[in-house]
């Protein structure tokens, strides 16, 4: 393959900068999914970020559960938290934008107009942590042994590509089956790149407690197996200085601490034994925080608006299971759920049902099907539910014992019509006499409350339910084999969605281990919808796409919609410094730094509380 390289003088305002050309294709500094890219090829920093922040100090963290392994690419073991610190990607996203890469690795990215092919010029200062260059081959072997021996997820997010090949020892170019697959150069700008030289001295289909070689910000300290990790910031650094990570990356230390469950993690932050809390439990943000060190202003409780799409999170049939194949069955189910009188008797009234696979953004479904949506649709309506064409979706609504006789009343219609019938109380198949029975498995035992009110309301219609509560690894292993009825689980989205949803809804990945098409979808009609998502060739496309998928995903009555809220609510000792912009995906947490006059005013009051109680 001929390569030219040719150089281009741009005036910057302060000086001159100079960018390479590819097989007759300019380098850029940047990709966006569509259009351009919010920060020129001049830009020093993110909006976000405090370029003068500090590097001092330590940031303590929490995880739950239990790790056994350091290998996160794989489907065996507990991986660890936070593990990804040590490692570099190719390009990095911005957190203002629906959808951009930088250069990290690279620093410079080839794209052709038809996006048939992409390739990444490294930078010839990336170093390894024991001082080895990061090369060409190790972008390579990193490819091939994730689509190969990594988890399945890496199959169908990589699925397009055709090769990966060396153009020369500082260019890596990958190219693609096809030209309709919109996203794949940016998402192949998210490759984790690992070191070829140590690990193909060890087995990658394995777990390992081996702390591994990497490249990133951080490296390994220290770990007790299942228990605690610290990690490092390297001094040495090789990229602090590159645009896409100035200002970020400021704690020396950063400390993970595992706890048994939500409820002991959160009395171990209130005893000061870690800094930063995500609060997820309504209940610990209302009624939890009740104590001096938040009055006296020790500890910081704030929202922080977003802009990410909510996803969906709610009870998951596993419709591998006979009983929940029919959809009739799934929407009766759904009735005997009461979110209303949840959210005022559990939740505090903070949060708001969901509808949509993509609520909180322009994404979501809502009404009647548009016209350029119609187009898309039309053509599957053997393999839709008829009501993704007649009917704007709700989810089914509570709020006390009137409604809800209402709402079992209609779910005991849709049962008796799928040929689930009671008898002597029970609910039993017509057919053959089998109880209508299940399990749902949860992960943590905070959520038993919110499931057993749904539980009694299901015993009504002669539905036995039992709830079990299991620990990380069990539930983990279980869940890559789909040896499950119903969970509780979510699927994240972002505001541009793409080749993950074949992983979450795509047929072939129904029946492969280690997937997250958790609910079992086989349908070629949203098959279908998700590849018009990858193809969208712009923002309106992938927008009308993306409503197209929400209401088969919808009227599939795949899940028990939960709720959601457009805020973070988060809690923190007051140690730390923040920019002053927190950018439309959230609070972005390594932009923040341990400032010292707060660090030392902690210190102190705290000390003076414990001298005081001990006198």
């Amino acid at each position: 393959m001929r390569i030219l390289f040719s150089i281009f003088l741009l005036y910057f305002g302060f000086g001159f900068a100079f960018s390479a050309t590819y097989d007759g294709v300019v380098g850029k500094h940047g990709l966006a999914m569509h259009g351009e890219v919010k920060y020129e090829s001049n830009f020093r920093w993110f909006d976000y970020v405090n370029p003068k922040a500090p590097k001092t100090g330590t940031l303590r963290l929490h995880s739950i559960g239990t790790f056994d392994s350091f290998n996160n690419f794989i489907v065996k073991g507990n991986p660890v938290a936070n593990i990804d610190l040590i490692y570099n990607t190719l390009t990095t996203s911005s957190a203002d934008e629906p959808f951009s890469q930088y250069g990290e690795l690279a620093e410079e990215i080839y794209m052709p107009r038809d996006r048939s092919w992409v390739a990444f010029k490294l930078r010839s200062g990336a170093r390894w942590h024991d001082g080895k260059p990061i090369s060409v081959d190790d972008v390579i072997w990193t490819f091939n042994t994730l689509v190969t021996e990594g988890a399945p997820f890496f199959r169908f997010y990589y699925g397009n590509v055709q090769e990966v090949i060396k153009v020369s020892n500082a260019i890596v170019r990958f190219n693609f089956k096809s030209t309709e697959n919109r996203e794949l150069p940016l998402i192949l700008g998210q490759l984790t790149v690992l070191p070829k030289h140590y690990w193909e001295k060890r087995d990658f289909s394995k777990t390992t407690l081996d702390a591994p070689l990497g490249s990133g910000p951080y490296r390994v300290k220290n770990f007790e197996p299942g228990r605690s990790l610290i990690l490092e910031r390297d001094p040495n650094y090789w990229g602090i200085q590159i645009p896409s990570h100035k200002g970020k990356f400021n704690f020396n230390e950063i400390r993970i601490d595992y706890y048994r469950d939500n409820d002991i993690s959160l009395e171990a932050f209130k005893s000061g034994e870690y800094d930063y809390r995500l609060e997820n439990s309504s209940k610990n943000w209302a009624t939890g925080y009740d104590i001096p060190a938040v009055s006296e202003g020790l500890i910081k409780k704030n929202l922080f608006n977003h802009n990410r799409p909510a996803g969906m999170q709610g009870f998951i049939y596993n419709t591998r299971r006979p009983i929940f194949k029919d959809a009739r069955v799934r929407q009766a189910l759904a009735l005997a759920f009461d979110f209303e009188w949840s959210n005022q008797n559990l939740f505090y009234g903070q949060y708001t049902q969901s509808r949509s696979y993509f609520d909180n953004s322009e994404l979501a479904a809502t009404g009647l099907p548009s016209k350029k949506e119609l187009e898309l649709l039309n053509p599957l309506r053997d393999n839709l539910p008829s009501e993704v064409f007649t009917t704007s979706y709700a989810p089914s609504k509570g709020g006390g014992p009137r409604a809800m006789r209402a709402n079992l009343r209609k779910a005991n219609g849709l049962l008796n019509g799928a040929g689930w019938v009671i008898t002597n109380g029970k609910r039993v198949d017509s057919e053959n006499g089998n109880q209508f029975e299940f399990e749902v498995l949860l992960v943590q035992p905070g959520f038993e409350r919110i499931v057993l009110p749904f539980t009694r309301n299901l015993e009504k219609l002669g539905i036995e339910v039992k709830v079990r509560t299991v620990d990380t690894s069990q539930y983990r292993q279980r869940l890559n084999t789909y040896d499950y009825d119903m969970i509780v689980s979510s699927f994240g989205q972002s505001l541009s969605p793409g080749n993950e949803q074949r992983s979450f809804w795509g047929s072939d990945t129904a029946a492969m281990e280690g997937g997250r098409n958790y609910i079992g979808i086989t349908n070629p009609a949203i098959d279908t919808l998700v590849e018009h998502i990858i193809e969208a060739k712009d923002r309106e496309e992938l927008v009308t796409a993306t409503r197209s998928l929400d209401r088969a995903l919808q009227w599939g009555h795949w899940v028990i919609p939960h709720w959601h809220i457009a805020y973070d609510r988060i809690a923190y000792w007051d140690k730390f410094g923040q920019p002053i912009i927190t950018p439309s995906n959230g609070v972005q947490l390594m932009n923040w730094w341990v400032d010292q006059s707060k660090a030392s005013i902690l210190s102190n009051k705290l000390e003076s509380e414990t001298s005081a109680l001990n006198n």
